[in-house]
């Protein structure tokens, strides 16, 4: 399913100051709890946000450790090179960090040379920002064809389209982000984006649904595409 990257402006324009602001009021904290079900959980799912970093993300970030989640955060290489401190803040938090393209374009619709640089600079960006040499890589739009495939590969990364669709970049509100992730089975994947408001707060009911069902959020597997128990 194709979405648009919506994000508001005010989304991608976050300042040091606002960051040294949330530092301050200690909504940007480091860490991940382990839920206390961890060792009851009868499969995995995986979790995923796109577009980030962004000015929400360490609302986000303190959302999920609050809740006990982990999931894995595909960056866009632009905003890694932008912000940096919110890629360490992704990974002090326990999350991981995959490659989203640098600037987000319908990559099937690019030459190979293009498709090249825009995964090639990302790495880059989100390795020099402390986020590791990603292995997973989600293409925007969920696009891609036979070149983009073997362009990731070159690179090590494996491709993660997703199962559900929350739809929270399309205006959906948090009951409908909540029912979405509740139609999660083990080891598949919901897309949500870093930036709405929704998600943030469904948050807390996501992660209650997952643990009512045996549920825990996991990894995504290089090797297999599919959530399984952090390793």
């Amino acid at each position: 399913m194709k979405h648009a990257s919506l994000r508001p402006l005010v989304a991608r324009q976050v300042t040091g100051l606002a960051v040294l602001a949330l530092a301050a009021a200690g909504t940007l904290t480091v860490g991940v709890n382990t839920p206390a079900r961890a060792a009851t959980c009868g499969g995995y799912v995986g979790l995923t946000f796109d577009d980030g970093p962004s000015g929400n993300t360490p609302t986000l970030l303190n959302a999920l450790r609050q809740n006990g989640l982990r999931a894995t955060m595909f960056n866009e290489g632009q905003f890694a090179a932008s912000y940096p401190a919110q890629v360490k803040a992704q990974v002090s938090a326990g999350m991981w960090v995959g490659n989203h393209s640098y600037t987000h374009p319908h990559l099937t619709q690019q030459t190979q040379a293009t498709i090249d640089s825009e995964i090639s600079r990302t790495q880059q960006a989100i390795a020099a920002a402390g986020g590791g040499t990603p292995r997973l890589f989600r293409p925007p739009y969920g696009e891609t064809n036979a070149t983009v495939k073997a362009v990731a590969t070159k690179y090590g990364l494996t491709q993660i389209i997703w199962d559900v669709d929350s739809q929270d970049w399309n205006g959906a509100s948090a009951d409908a982000i909540v029912a979405a992730a509740g139609r999660l089975t083990n080891g598949q994947i919901i897309l949500m984006h870093d930036w709405p408001a929704n998600t943030v707060a469904a948050i807390p009911r996501i992660a209650q649904g997952l643990a009512a069902r045996g549920l825990c959020a996991g990894m995504i597997s290089p090797q297999t595409g599919r959530a399984v128990a952090p390793g």
